[in-house]
């Protein structure tokens, strides 16, 4: 968001806090799929149930070590404008989000179904990164490595910001968020570890094929994961006859 230069009013500043605190519960409305942003206004608010996909570089300050800012930029815009082009692929795709190098995005899975699209989306990012390594080792640039985390379940969905100004964005409050985040963090560190992780609620919706591409595993603090290197074969075959 750009910024817009407005002087800070202290007293102006105390009325919008008390406003907000002000404002009654009965305005949060729930819903069965999380609406488009322009239904949100400063003084309302969705809960909802969604999915949502976080995609995080594995060990991304050391990449500074080995490059100069130039091919950063071309590392960090090209793995970000595709992995951004996968996460939108999909009909019941939100939001979807940058936040440094990493990307993310929800979805509004209202069917049990719909949990199984995101599944492929994620297994599609997770392919996309073979194609990504095979034009950076072309090009002399280090391969990487990437965590997917997901997860599903309700999530509380507002607009916030400096009202009447531009700055502002929709924000989704909820263990469903932070618990996608998390997993990424988990996914593809240490030995044995794969690049996709999902979550118990995610898992249990899912059908048993895409079950049976997951192992579990329990983690101090989390309890179950499960976690996986699925791929589009079809993509993958493609990426394989690449020169």
């Amino acid at each position: 968001m750009d910024g817009n230069y407005r002087p800070y009013d202290w007293a102006a500043s105390s009325a919008r806090i008390k406003a907000i605190l002000g404002q009654p519960a009965g305005v949060y409305e729930e819903v069965d799929g999380l609406p488009d942003r322009d239904k949100l206004t400063f003084a309302n608010g969705f809960y909802g149930m969604c999915s949502a996909i976080f995609i995080d570089i594995r060990d991304s300050s050391g990449l500074t070590e080995k490059h100069k800012r130039p091919v950063l930029a071309k590392l960090y815009r090209s793995f970000i404008s595709e992995m951004v082009a996968v996460l939108n692929s999909d009909p019941y795709v939100r939001e979807v989000n940058i936040v440094g190098d990493c990307v993310w995005a929800s979805y509004k899975t209202t069917h049990i179904d719909n949990i199984d699209d995101v599944f492929a989306i994620a297994a599609k990012a997770n392919t996309l990164l073979k194609l990504l390594n095979h034009h950076y080792e072309k090009a002399g640039i280090t391969q990487l490595s990437i965590g997917i985390g997901v997860e599903y379940g309700r999530v509380l969905m507002i607009k916030a910001g400096y009202s009447g100004s531009t700055i502002n964005d929709v924000v989704y409050m909820g263990d469903v968020i932070n618990k996608a985040a998390h997993l990424a963090q988990l996914a593809g560190r240490g030995w044995n570890s794969c690049p996709l992780v999902v979550g118990d609620v995610f898992y249990s919706n899912l059908n048993e094929n895409n079950r049976n591409l997951l192992r579990s595993e329990w983690k101090s603090g989390i309890g179950t994961i499960y976690q996986g290197n699925p791929i589009i074969t079809s993509m993958d075959e493609w990426i394989s006859t690449l020169s």
